[in-house]
């Protein structure tokens, strides 16, 4: 290694690489000794087998190079940290592209990138090397999509020990950057492979982790896309991915569903449950994520010919997504029936129950009406009282309180009440600082489809919970301006003070002169909106609220001096 100075002739050149290439050879030869491996020594050889591999003149003996570097690096701990702070990332990041596919030398560099990715602090190596690490994503990715041994599924854990990091921000956005798509497209590929093939439920497990990764860096529409090689004697369709990846998470939650309801009420909870939560977690998402993608293409494709699911594609989807959403309430009803309301395991399913059916409000119809006041009951394991469960279903509540005949439904469940409760806690959270003005939202839209069918449902207002409503609604809007907002919450202020009088508002022991005149403010707001026409972008809602506003301040004016003269003023 020492005869790596310039030569002056072709011959010394020649010379030059007949030595280069001997010193290599012998020291690679002793690195597999472990003992000699990690000596300091060999650790102090690291940067000057770097220099070589830089200086490109070691493609004869390039697979002597990686061996040597990964038997110091895997054998003293200074040799991977000798390997980082040389250059490794680098040089091990630029020749990959380049070597053969499934290639000894190419299995080394593998191994080099994950004994850098699980000893060195990883914080360091993702944010002083995210296009580096980008790079070896798609050299690695290719080598899961083309191999078909023990490689592939080394290449499978690598990716997924890559992406699944907790400091892989700074790539993600390198991935996103990247030019063209195949890293994703092999992604694909290597997925439906492992997939559609009889392979350990642990791998298929894997293969899934690493799509919903994939997801969460480029999207959901990815589950759709090309499948095919350059040169592959095998075609498949660009929908595969989508219809294997909704199959697998089914099995996967179903089996997983049927573990845990074992585990939790034959056997007290242990690691396996934990390990067990966050696998059904995996594929829980993953079921959200094709939601998703469908609600999308509903809006934009229309089921139309030009359309990039075909009408068949699609029926198959809605179709797995129902056995699934039927199995989830199967383990909720088993809960039910166990009394046991309390679990992240029940909130998560709940959170998929929701977001299916807030896409499809009539599927499962039976079954979630006989659930929906346990559903709204649950509360998660830090949980002190239902929140999140409800937050999960509002969605859902919003799309079937559309509906006469189901708000009648809702309201023997209790769901009123609940979501009355949920938004006035998002408020008080929004007024901390945690923003959630989507739930908030959904709640508002809810509980107003409920109030303009009360009369039809014969919903009671009697409850302390709508003067509370009131309050946390006039409070709410006391420092916006924005027409939407104050619209919502004064139209639902109206519906409810047309069930009572300014009189007994001021009896109830919560509600004072102070919320009067908050509510007041709020009220006068939003009929100088109406009167003005000071509308936003969304005009015709909030025509049909200034209407709501007006109607009801006409019939409930006089039972309530106090807000009839500031209006008046």
């Amino acid at each position: 290694m020492a005869g790596m100075g310039k030569g002056n002739g072709e011959g010394d050149n020649a010379n030059r690489e007949a030595y280069l290439q001997l010193a290599v050879t012998v020291l690679a030869a002793f690195a597999r000794v472990p003992a000699i491996a990690a000596s300091e020594e060999m650790v102090s050889k690291v940067p000057l087998f770097l220099e070589v591999m830089s200086n490109g003149s070691c493609s004869s003996f390039i697979e002597e190079c990686y061996e040597f570097l990964f038997l110091v690096s895997s054998a003293h701990e200074g040799g991977v940290v000798a390997l980082y702070e040389s250059g490794g990332m680098n040089v091990v990041a630029s020749q990959m592209p380049t070597l053969p596919d499934g290639s000894h030398t190419m299995e080394l560099a593998m191994k080099l990138v994950q004994l850098m990715i699980s000893k060195l602090q990883g914080e360091k190596l993702y944010a002083e090397h995210p296009s580096e690490l980008s790079k070896m994503v798609a050299a690695i990715a290719k080598q899961f999509a083309v191999l078909h041994n023990a490689l592939k599924f080394e290449a499978l854990h690598l990716l997924s020990a890559i992406l699944c990091s907790n400091h892989s921000g700074f790539l993600t956005v390198a991935l996103q950057s990247m030019v063209g798509d195949d890293w994703s497209t092999h992604m694909r590929i290597g997925i439906v492979a492992v997939l559609q093939n009889r392979v350990a439920p642990a791998e298929k497990l894997q293969a899934l982790v690493l799509a919903e990764h994939v997801i969460s860096i480029v999207g959901e529409e990815w589950l759709i896309g090309p499948m095919n090689l350059p040169n592959a004697q095998d075609s498949f369709p660009a929908d595969r991915c989508v219809l294997l990846v909704l199959e697998s998470s089914r099995v996967e939650i179903a089996v997983l569903l049927n573990e845990l309801a074992y585990l939790k009420y034959e056997a007290s909870k242990n690691s396996t449950f934990l390990v067990k939560q966050r696998s059904l977690g995996v594929a829980f998402c993953l079921v959200e994520k094709i939601i998703k993608l469908i609600s999308k293409f509903e809006e934009s494709e229309e089921l139309n010919s030009n359309s990039i699911i075909s009408e068949s594609t699609f029926m198959k989807i809605i179709s797995g997504l129902n056995e699934t959403i039927g199995v989830v309430l199967d383990y909720l009803q088993d809960a039910k029936e166990h009394r046991q309301k309390k679990g992240d395991d029940l909130l998560a399913s709940i959170r998929i129950v929701g977001s299916y059916l807030a896409e499809a409000p009539v599927a499962c119809k039976e079954k979630v009406k006989e659930l929906l006041g346990y559903m709204l009951s649950v509360e998660g394991e830090e949980e002190h009282s239902p929140f999140y469960s409800i937050c999960f279903l509002l969605p859902m509540l919003c799309q079937m309180t559309m509906r006469t005949e189901a708000c009648k439904d809702l309201a023997s469940s209790g769901a009123l009440r609940a979501v009355v409760g949920c938004l006035i806690r998002l408020i008080e959270s929004n007024s901390n600082g945690a923003e959630d003005g989507g739930a908030i939202f959904l709640a508002c839209d809810t509980i107003l489809n409920f109030l303009l069918k009360r009369e039809q449902i014969h919903v009671s207002l009697d409850d302390p919970s709508f003067v509370k409503l009131l309050q946390a609604l006039s409070h709410l809007t006391e420092k916006k301006s924005d027409p939407s907002s104050i619209m919502m919450a004064s139209s639902i202020c109206a519906l409810i003070l047309d069930s009572t009088s300014e009189e007994a508002l001021l009896r109830h022991p919560d509600f004072d002169i102070d919320s009067l005149i908050s509510l007041s403010q709020l009220m006068k707001k939003s009929l100088d909106i109406c009167s003005r026409g000071m509308m936003s972008d969304d005009a015709s809602t909030e025509a049909d609220l200034c209407q709501i506003v007006t109607s009801e301040y006409s019939s409930w004016a006089d039972r309530f001096p106090h807000i009839k003269e500031v209006i008046e003023r």
